[in-house]
């Protein structure tokens, strides 16, 4: 059975800092930073993106649509 590596994108611009997808990451992959965004928001951003399992958690709850999820079968 093949494994799945996930990886996600976040456009750090455009992320208003709301850290559902922090909450929502089973494997804990993103975090706030604690440099801000051109529109002053403390943005998430993938810090462990090795753990990504491609779960999608993150883009589904995202309200902003700014959150995109790669899949690759290892």
């Amino acid at each position: 059975m093949a494994k799945i590596k996930g990886n996600i994108v976040i456009d750090t611009e455009k992320c208003k800092g709301c850290e559902l997808c922090i909450a929502s990451c089973p494997s804990k992959v993103i975090d706030a930073a604690k440099e801000l965004n051109e529109k002053g928001y403390h943005y998430a951003y993938p810090a462990k993106h090795e753990q990504c399992t491609g779960c999608a958690n993150c883009a589904i709850v995202c309200p902003d649509g700014v959150i995109t999820v790669y899949k690759a079968k290892i």
